[in-house]
């Protein structure tokens, strides 16, 4: 198989997943390395195509917006044993993290992309960042960051605002 027509097909895979598919898994469907998987999604990006990277895998950024669902972004701060309690606030409530966001001195706007849905996908997360000793990047900015949610609802959105009100995570002044 040709480089291009395997990278159309990447992007049918993406188009067909509304979950971060992982390179690896791609990989083992055309036998090709990761690294080559890596590369084509680099020349996809470069050939103007919305692939999210998220500690899961890749995903059409479009697929995040979800028809029918709101686009809200919150503001928070906490210390990094807060980090897991967050997730599952919102997650619990319904909405999901599509990313987060930090204003860094020298670089501006840095994000990162989440794209987390549940308990499960926070956990994996977690996981994820002691198993490579990675620090999250609301440790860049004193744990203010914000989320980029995708909400079912307004009441969803509402009670999530709520929630980390209650629990001291909601950055308001």
């Amino acid at each position: 198989m040709e480089a291009t027509q395997r990278r159309e097909e990447i992007l049918d895979i993406l188009r067909g997943s509304t979950q971060p598919v992982s390179a690896s898994t791609i990989a083992g469907r055309f036998n090709v390395s990761r690294q080559i998987i890596v590369g084509d999604i680099a020349l996809l990006r470069a050939a103007n195509h919305a692939i999210a990277a998220t500690p899961r895998g890749y995903i059409l950024a479009d697929a995040t917006a979800q028809a029918g669902r709101l686009i809200k972004t919150v503001a928070c701060r906490h210390g990094r044993d807060d980090l897991l309690r967050e997730l599952y606030v919102i997650v619990d409530n319904g909405c999901g993290i599509i990313d987060v966001i930090v204003e860094h001195v020298v670089y501006g706007q840095i994000s990162g992309q989440l794209h987390l849905f549940s308990r499960y996908d926070a956990d994996c997360f977690m996981e994820k960042l002691e198993k490579e000793k990675a620090l999250p990047l609301c440790d860049l900015t004193g744990g203010v960051h914000l989320h980029t949610l995708s909400c079912p609802s307004e009441e969803a959105y509402e009670r999530v605002l709520s929630a980390l009100r209650k629990d001291g995570i909601l950055f308001e002044r």
